[in-house]
C-alpha cells in the first residue's frame, strides 16, 4: 500500500484529546486519523447513494405498498427465525470489550 505524508494543523486540545483517545483504543494516532477520515468518507458516499437511489421516488407510494405487505398471507411453516439465530447474543463492539477489560484490573 502506497502511502503519502501531509502536515496536519489541529488545535492543542484537539491533539491532545485524539492523542488520549487512541492511547486508549490502543492504537497510533496516524492509524485513529485514518479510520476517522474513512468512516466519515464512507458515510458521505452513502448518503450521497441514497441521495441518488431515491431520487423521484414518491413517499406516499411507497407507505401504500408496505401497507399490503402481508395481507392475506399469514405466516407459513419456515418463516420463523431459526432457534440458533435466537439464541445469539448482541456483542458489544471492540472499544467497549476494551474499555470494560481495562476497568476490572
Amino acid at each position: 500500500m502506497r502511502s503519502s505524508n501531509f502536515a496536519l494543523r489541529l488545535q492543542p486540545t484537539l491533539m491532545e484529546e485524539a492523542k488520549a483517545f487512541a492511547q486508549a483504543e490502543g492504537v497510533a494516532l496516524n492509524q485513529l486519523i485514518n479510520v476517522a477520515l474513512a468512516e466519515k468518507l464512507s458515510a458521505h458516499r452513502t448518503m450521497e447513494f441514497f441521495a441518488r437511489y431515491t431520487r423521484g421516488a414518491d413517499p406516499a407510494r411507497a407507505l401504500k405498498i408496505l401497507e399490503k405487505a402481508g395481507r392475506g398471507n399469514p405466516p407459513i411453516k419456515g418463516d420463523e427465525l431459526p432457534a440458533s439465530w435466537k439464541r445469539r447474543k448482541a456483542r458489544p463492539a471492540r472499544s467497549q470489550k476494551k474499555r470494560a477489560s481495562t476497568r476490572s484490573k
